[in-house]
């Protein structure tokens, strides 16, 4: 599940989280419930509380 009734995902985990094709920071987007990668153009979708970092599932955005 993503959106804003995703499991909270842990402030330190996401810490420790970096872009996988720029290896830049993430923004938690709790509203969406994506972390985004304003390098690369990307959202990655966070479902049950756990981030799905893989490029092809990842959403474009301008």
């Amino acid at each position: 599940m993503s959106g804003p009734d995703a499991d909270p995902i842990d402030r330190k985990f996401l810490e420790t989280l970096v872009c996988p094709v720029t290896r830049g920071v993430l923004v938690l987007d709790r509203e969406k419930g994506e972390l985004i990668s304003r390098n690369a153009g990307l959202a990655y979708p966070i479902q049950a509380g756990v981030p799905v970092m893989l490029v092809d599932v990842a959403r474009k955005i301008d």
